[in-house]
């Protein structure tokens, strides 16, 4: 049977479209939310950080999402619910600030909790469903660009949110942030589904039929952990995330206790590191396809290549830490931010392909529960990596390190964890090429 093409372009741009606009309400919900508490209602710094990580927590039910999406017979209205559900979490969070403003502290908190909770499980939802459905209606030679595409729309979302939403937000004001948050949750909304509908029903499948019967969520979760590749490959989407994410809370405090930038220079500095990230997407993305990174093996390249650019990198910054004002800083950073970029989209396409291997026309679709568990160790990885690379600073600090030896010894962590996820990207996802008979449906009947 001949291989469907599976989604176009256009297709996968739609769908980053919906990546784009979860990107806009979860930069509402855990940026702008966490600053004007924070700063404008001198609320605990503790408060805003603890509703992070419990959104995070909350998206350990992605794989009971995932699996909800294997059972149906279209993913597209799980994208939809999610959406909804994120973005009536966000207008509710403003609600509950509103009333811990008003002096209703015990429901203004018990509603920001609620709220959390519904960002977490839109995301879930949404998200889980999303990439699912990239799994399952992308062609393999085309999930590298894809992953890229989702990724750059994605943090494309964030950055125009974020500037759009500033400007208009001044002179602050309750009802200007209710104004402003409910048209960035509404207008995310809307686009989200219209970019969606139509998309899953237009497009052939290029994995297994879903013709199968289904199976419990205990079961299916079972069959998943009980697979050597899928758990080799949720410690690795485990560590690399966790390494990704511990220098996001210290890089810019690094860059004003060592090397003395000033706020505005440690925030272009973090700008430079974007822009690195950009660069190395869109050089696996496009450029791989080009230079034969299309296939599994090319991807696991990839990915290993991405884990030890970002290991030498963050050695960088320990030494840096000990050098200081000698040292190319901003290269570094960039350099660093380049490398992730490689190594994120690279899993990404080879998590795309992947997530296919468990489905079969006799065993049914596993694509939305696996993009669950290996969804779940991310979120996990980011709801503790970067709490854990502050704290391990204020430690080694608080025990009469100096503040250069704590940031060597943070960064030199960060190194050797994206040194074991560089080793375990050379062993994982090597069964992707195996199943393509059944990636495309194929069946000797």
């Amino acid at each position: 049977m001949e291989r469907s093409r599976g989604l176009g372009w256009f297709g996968i741009v739609r769908m980053g479209l919906v990546q784009s606009a979860i990107g806009a309400i979860v930069m509402l919900a855990t940026s702008l939310l966490n600053r004007v508490m924070v700063v404008e209602y001198a609320l605990p710094v503790a408060l805003p950080a603890g509703l992070v990580a419990w959104h995070y927590a909350v998206q350990l039910s992605r794989p009971a999402w995932g699996h909800r999406s294997d059972r149906g017979t279209q993913r597209t209205p799980w994208i939809i619910m999610g959406m909804g559900i994120l973005a009536l979490g966000a207008l509710l969070a403003v609600d509950a600030l509103a009333m811990l403003a008003g002096g209703a502290v015990a429901t203004g908190y018990a509603l920001l909790v609620l709220a959390f909770t519904m960002i977490g499980a839109g995301v879930g939802a949404a998200g889980t469903s999303l990439l699912a459905l990239l799994a399952t209606r992308v062609a393999p030679e085309r999930r590298a660009a894809a992953a890229s595409i989702t990724w750059i729309m994605m943090i494309a979302g964030i950055v125009i949110t974020a500037g759009v939403a500033g400007s208009l937000i001044d002179p602050f004001s309750l009802e200007r942030l209710a104004m402003v948050s409910g048209g960035v949750a509404l207008g995310a909304f809307l686009l989200s589904v219209a970019a969606i509908w139509g998309v899953e029903g237009g497009s052939p499948a290029v994995a297994a039929p879903r013709e199968a019967p289904s199976v419990s969520f205990r079961a299916a979760l079972a069959e998943i952990l009980g697979d050597t590749e899928a758990r080799r490959f949720t410690l690795f989407i485990f560590l690399s995330m966790l390494a990704y994410s511990m220098q996001d809370l210290i890089l810019e405090p690094f860059a004003g206790l060592v090397f003395g930038l000033t706020p505005g220079q440690s925030t272009q500095l973090s700008g430079a590191q974007h822009g690195g990230v950009l660069a190395g997407m869109l050089l696996v993305g496009i450029g791989g396809s080009l230079l034969g990174g299309r296939t599994p093996a090319a991807l696991r390249r990839w990915t290993f290549a991405g884990c030890i650019g970002s290991a030498a990198a963050l050695l960088g910054l320990a030494v840096a830490a000990r050098v200081g004002m000698d040292w190319p800083l901003r290269a570094n950073v960039m350099l660093l931010g380049f490398a992730n970029g490689v190594f994120a989209v690279a899993a990404i396409g080879t998590m795309m392909a992947l997530a296919g291997a468990g489905s079969s026309v006799e065993r049914g679709p596993r694509e939305g529960v696996r993009m669950g568990v290996w969804g779940a160790a991310q979120a996990i990885a980011f709801g503790t990596g970067g709490l854990t690379g502050a704290l391990a600073v204020d430690a080694v600090r608080a025990l009469g390190g100096s503040t250069e030896r704590a940031f060597t010894l943070v960064f030199g962590a960060e190194a050797l964890l994206f040194l074991a996820a560089a080793w375990l990207a050379l062993h994982v996802a090597r069964a992707v090429s195996r199943p393509s008979s059944i990636l495309a449906g194929e069946m000797a009947t």
